[in-house]
């Protein structure tokens, strides 16, 4: 068996769907571009249509298989719609990366309602209701991956983590619950944990050099996370090869982590 042989047995998803919420910038995009570059065809969900046009232009250029299908997370009857839709392009999907999420984190004296509603519809409902869509299906047919993108702060406090942190620590144990329900039935369910990473949701953290720096020197590694730090844990967990991996959560964070 050849090199090239050996590895698409191990990590090919040719003839797999997926869909990547957030798929438009930033860390989901990164994780569309490399799913896509492992065979699978990827349909990309956000509420900005120019982004993800962009996006979807990207990927067909390099002669990759993408589509988008626009919502807005924090709308339940969106996240329905696109639990419909995402079928369409391509067919059932086997992969779902939850990766949309919002990032609005004052002070938590100040937090309002309304911005703590937001951010757990975005960052935890809506992996939920896309959950309890997908799985069930996944489940049928005898294989299937959820990952959902967690955070940091779903462990450790800083940087006012509020409802991002609370939310993001429901993701964590979700998906615990979601590896409890299907995995029984081929379905393999984890979370990635990154660290700080350059993206337009950090862009707060990086308006400040002297922030950043602080933060990557808390890393093991010396620096903060790029989203191309993604592309292989996630398609190691949406591959066979981890067909005996789930309910765990993954850190890619530099070490960030470790203590």
């Amino acid at each position: 068996m050849s090199t090239a042989d050996y590895l698409a047995d191990l990590f090919s998803l040719r003839d797999r769907a997926a869909l990547v919420t957030g798929g438009n910038s930033g860390i989901g995009r990164a994780i569309a571009g490399a799913l896509a570059g492992a065979g699978a065809s990827v349909v990309v969900s956000a509420r900005n249509e120019a982004n993800l046009a962009a996006t979807v232009a990207e990927l067909t250029g390099a002669g990759l298989s993408a589509a988008a299908v626009p919502a807005d997370l924090g709308e339940r009857a969106q996240v329905r719609r696109l639990a419909e839709r995402a079928a369409e392009p391509f067919g059932e999907i086997d992969i779902l990366v939850n990766c949309g999420a919002v990032n609005i984190r004052p002070p938590l004296a100040e937090l309002t309602e309304e911005q703590w509603d937001r951010t757990m519809a975005v960052n935890l409902d809506a992996p939920f209701l896309l959950g309890q869509h997908f799985g069930p299906r996944m489940a049928a047919r005898g294989w299937g991956r959820i990952i959902n993108i967690a955070s940091q702060q779903a462990f450790r406090a800083f940087s006012d983590s509020g409802a991002y942190g609370a939310a993001k620590s429901g993701l964590v144990a979700l998906t615990r619950s979601q590896a409890e329900a299907w995995s029984p039935h081929g379905v393999a369910c984890n979370c990635v944990s990154p660290g700080v990473v350059a993206t337009p949701l950090n862009e707060r953290l990086f308006a400040d050099p002297g922030t950043a720096e602080r933060l990557a020197a808390r890393t093991l590694t010396g620096r903060n996370g790029e989203t191309a730090d993604f592309r292989g844990p996630v398609v190691f967990l949406a591959s066979s090869a981890a067909d005996y991996v789930t309910g765990q959560n993954l850190f890619v964070d530099g070490g960030f982590s470790a203590h």
